[in-house]
């Protein structure tokens, strides 16, 4: 029996680390590549359409987004690091803000780490993920977009394996993953699953 979502609110959304809400909960941050299929995830965690805004521009999300679960605990959205369309100067700002977070946030529990499933691995995601693991910040991985690979699950291994061999070329072990589609609800009850049993020791 998964975790059940029957409270998910909106909060807010913060320019900065100083002006989040205060720590009193366990967090969980989302994170990827601009255009990985964020906002699809996070409605189909929380089986609540439109609750995060998806858009077909990469970049959209320019700040840190709060989404109450339960009551019990924090999903925030952060913004994706890639190719989104933004000037040098907003795109240091916009990297200095999430490494704030990600390193100073004292109720963080766990980084998402989200990758697209249906692309060969990318060079910022390596280094994105081989930066968390130097700054010790806990992470898991999550594949995206699933169900877009052709081929059954054979193709499926393929690509995935193609992304775990990259990881493995800097690490001894691979981290926890999960395989989702937010079209189908592949991975829901994991993931979910997952963020109870951590709650259970916050």
């Amino acid at each position: 029996m998964s975790l059940e979502i029957k409270y998910a609110e909106f909060i807010g959304s913060f320019p900065t680390l100083n002006q989040c809400p205060k720590p009193q909960f366990p967090e969980y941050a989302f994170i990827g590549r601009s255009n990985v299929g964020k906002s699809s995830l996070i409605n189909m965690l929380t089986d609540k359409k439109g609750l995060a805004k998806v858009s077909n521009t990469p970049g959209k999300t320019q700040t840190i987004n709060y989404f109450q679960i339960n009551g019990k605990w924090n999903l925030v959205d952060l913004p994706g690091y890639g190719y989104a369309k933004i000037s040098k100067t907003k795109r240091a700002a916009w990297e200095k803000m999430i490494a704030n977070f990600l390193q100073n946030r004292s109720n963080l529990i766990c980084a998402f780490v989200l990758l697209d499933a249906y692309i060969p691995p990318t060079k910022i995601d390596m280094e994105f993920i081989n930066w968390l693991g130097e700054m010790h910040i806990p992470f898991v991985i999550v594949y995206t977009k699933v169900d877009r690979i052709r081929g059954g699950e054979e193709g499926r291994n393929k690509n995935i394996k193609a992304i775990q061999d990259e990881i493995l070329k800097t690490w001894n072990d691979l981290p926890q993953q999960f395989i989702t589609s937010s079209n189908d609800k592949t991975g829901q009850e994991e993931i979910l699953n997952f963020i109870e049993g951590l709650n259970e020791q916050f």
